[in-house]
């Protein structure tokens, strides 16, 4: 039999003339259904009128609270259609997400039909616990148990939907923000793409006309050093002035211990250093590590068991000059990653004569500064927030650092670029492939836009591509670890 109000209104009304102690004034016919299912009784009713008014009184209130409960029913129902109303809630969120109005909080999403709701539940609650509170109406116990524990579960679905929806709202941020990564990101390798593919005219020798660097060329492998697999330390290259004299090949294999630079070769040509032609081969007997370069026909490497730099012509082998680099650490105190004794290291490039090393000062960090070539005075000098020990090399193109580290032993991840005109330090990930697993001095040719590489006893070079102007693809700025020491301005030493 369905649950009827009517129905149930007459039979709390019938409760009090059945309570026990009162003589029996209902009795039930037995067998007096009509075809239509109602059932037939009789009523004895005692003539007081003080009963009656009660009995009036008990209806009346009896439909009061009917009223409230069909009242709370149909709130019921409409909080079933709110609920189903979710996906539009849902769909309103991502027009707001798409209009990449993303400083939106999180309140703005407690909407107003949940309060709306909550606090109808809660009213809902409180009606039922006084109709529970109501001992009269025994009778109606469980149905009002049962009232109580669907608004008590409603009120539940109604948090779980309010958490739900914040939860969706931060997901969804979180993921517009990640999406917004890769889009960048596709569209730097996008415009990288286009620009290898049309890369315009070649860069001229010596020419700082492109936006940074873009990628590097497989590995050639020229040819293993003279002194053969026991020399897996060492440098070469080429003259690094933007405007060599010569094409002169230099290459300084270290001895066996990795250390010790005591011989390097000459050769006038790339034919020459393949077929080892024509070479002069040269004594030196007083170097430290494979930190050499060559700049404007001289050769500079760290003096060994000391802080001083060198200065050698190669026209004539000559020590020329010696002088001690400010700070600087030496004896293996911070040498590069898997490349021993490599504290001080040379370089040279579109912009003069580089030289990188460390300091108790930088507590290791990589420290950069711009020589006088003639002097090798120190004019001018950067500190960077790269620990030097976890770099695997670096070196200048255009007045801009490139720091390397290593990815695995068949690949290397130029993920490093400071500026020195601009003191602005940036991410990249340009990777490089090597032939073994450990480079060791690592030399840029501005002349040929060329890297050459030591690696682990081969000669081996790569072309670098940079960047048109018109083609310059912004790098995100590097976040600064916390600790890390702030990149300095520039600091120039006066000369005495």
């Amino acid at each position: 039999m369905q649950s009827d109000p009517a129905l149930l209104a007459s039979f709390l009304l019938l409760l009090p003339l059945v309570l026990p102690g009162q003589p029996q004034l209902v009795r039930n016919v037995l067998n007096s259904m009509d075809e239509n299912g109602t059932f037939q009784c009789v009523v004895h009713l005692p003539n007081n009128s003080i009963f009656l008014q009660q009995m009036e009184q008990l209806q009346s209130t009896l439909q009061e609270l009917i009223g409230k409960y069909e009242q709370e029913l149909s709130r019921a129902k409409e909080y079933t259609h709110v609920i189903e109303d979710q996906d539009s809630q849902t769909l309103e969120l991502s027009h707001m997400l798409e209009s990449r109005n993303l400083g939106v909080t999180v309140s703005q999403y407690d909407n107003p039909a949940f309060n709306l709701l909550r606090l109808e539940l809660e009213g809902a609650q409180e009606l039922a616990a006084q109709l529970k509170a109501n001992g009269g109406v025994s009778g109606a116990t469980d149905l009002l148990h049962q009232l109580q524990n669907q608004v008590t579960n409603a009120s539940l679905t109604l948090k779980l939907l309010v958490d739900s929806n914040r939860q969706s709202f931060h997901a969804l941020r979180e993921e517009v923000d990640i999406l917004e990564g890769q889009l960048s990101e596709c569209e730097r390798e996008k415009e990288q793409e286009q620009s290898s593919r049309h890369p315009g005219p070649p860069l001229a020798p010596g020419s700082c006309a492109h936006g940074g660097l873009q990628k590097v060329s497989r590995p050639l492998v020229v040819k293993l050093n003279w002194r053969g697999l026991s020399s897996k330390a060492g440098a070469w290259g080429r003259d690094s002035a933007p405007s060599p004299a010569s094409s002169l090949y230099w290459v300084a294999p270290l001895r066996a211990d990795g250390r010790y630079f005591d011989y390097y070769r000459l050769h006038k040509s790339y034919g020459d250093l393949v077929l080892l032609k024509h070479y002069e081969q040269r004594k030196m007997g007083y170097g430290d590590g494979s930190g050499n370069t060559v700049y404007k026909n001289f050769m500079y490497f760290n003096y060994y068991d000391t802080r001083e730099m060198v200065k050698v012509d190669l026209s004539s082998n000559n020590l020329v000059l010696r002088r001690p680099l400010p700070g600087a650490t030496y004896n293996n105190r911070f040498p590069y990653a898997f490349a021993p004794w490599t504290d001080i290291d040379f370089a040279g490039d579109e912009k003069g004569l580089w030289v990188f090393y460390a300091t108790e000062e930088s507590k290791g960090n990589l420290v950069v500064s711009l020589l006088n070539d003639s002097t090798l005075e120190v004019e001018q000098t950067w500190y960077t927030s790269q620990y030097k020990p976890a770099l695997s090399g670096a070196f200048m193109a255009c007045g801009v650092l490139y720091a390397l580290r290593s990815l695995s032993t068949r690949q290397e991840e130029i993920f490093y670029a400071y500026d020195t005109t601009t003191g602005q330090e940036h991410h990249l990930s340009i990777l490089l492939d090597k032939m073994l697993e450990t480079l060791h001095g690592i030399n840029y040719c501005p002349w040929d836009h060329r890297l050459y590489v030591y690696n682990d006893g081969f000669l081996i070079n790569y072309d670098l591509t940079f960047l048109t102007l018109k083609q310059k693809v912004p790098s995100s700025p590097m976040k600064r670890p916390s600790g890390a020491l702030e990149p300095s301005k520039p600091i120039k030493f006066n000369k005495p």
